[in-house]
């Protein structure tokens, strides 16, 4: 088995003459944590939706868990074990938790089409199983979403990835709205994903926490990758002069 969970080769997005991503080429090993930062508009949304299928790519090829994979949307990533927290969550307010950690993959006692039986029960103990897994803490799963504070939807849709045991997860800006507390909660969770093994690309434009929580960090500008840093061996006035350009990236050689 490969020690890459993904790897990207030339992925391109054009939107007519706009070229919002060029040429980049990725590789994510398995049980290791990556950053993807950049100023707004250097390709780091683009880059996931394509991974993600949520646009189809312009060209490129994406190489997931040792087979090269040409996904039609994000249902059929995700199936195939890529789970990914949007920072619209994607969450339904009116419904529970796990209603919502279900949603369009329900489990059923007996499958009759619109007639279908749902296992509410092994629903339930799934979410359990999964807030234990990632250390979420929902003081009433029955309590609809649109009456929790961000924090806690947050935590919601980072345990739905935890629920299905994805093999990787993917994460945009997770904490962009929270409050520290809740900051805090939602960084535990992804280090004890990190404690699990489980692969993870974070976009972040929080230096301090991207420092924290990753191994390396990936640097997207104008669309292109410009550096491929191992957090270990550069600091934060470095990964901002590739961001704004001051260090041009023409010495990178690749995400490898």
């Amino acid at each position: 088995m490969s020690d890459i969970i993904l790897e990207t080769k030339d992925l391109t997005k054009h939107y007519g003459g706009v070229h919002a991503l060029e040429g980049a080429d990725f590789q994510l090993h398995r049980h290791e944590h990556v950053a993807i930062m950049g100023d707004n508009g250097a390709g780091k949304s683009t880059f996931v939706r394509q991974i993600t299928a949520v646009e189809q790519r312009t060209r490129g090829t994406i190489i997931f868990d040792g087979q090269e994979v040409n996904f039609t949307g994000p249902i059929e990533a995700r199936e195939a074990g890529i789970e990914t927290v949007f920072q619209t969550l994607a969450l339904a307010d009116d419904l529970d938790v796990p209603d919502n950690l279900f949603l369009g993959r329900e489990k059923r006692l007996f499958n009759l089409g619109p007639f279908s039986i749902l296992d509410y029960r092994g629903m339930r103990q799934a979410t359990e199983e999964g807030l234990r897994r990632t250390a979420v803490k929902i003081p009433n799963l029955n309590n609809a979403i649109r009456n929790m504070s961000g924090g806690q939807r947050q935590c919601v849709a980072i345990a739905r990835t935890a629920t299905f045991h994805s093999k990787l997860t993917i994460m945009d800006e997770p904490t962009a709205a929270l409050g520290v507390q809740e900051t805090a909660q939602v960084e535990n969770i992804i280090r004890n994903l990190k404690e699990q093994g489980e692969p993870l690309i974070l976009i972040s434009h929080n230096m301090r926490q991207v420092f924290d929580l990753v191994d390396r960090i990936v640097v997207f500008r104008r669309g292109r990758i410009v550096a491929n840093l191992k957090v270990d061996e550069t600091d934060g006035q470095d990964v901002v002069a590739y961001i704004t350009g001051a260090k041009t990236g023409e010495e990178y050689a690749g995400a490898a």
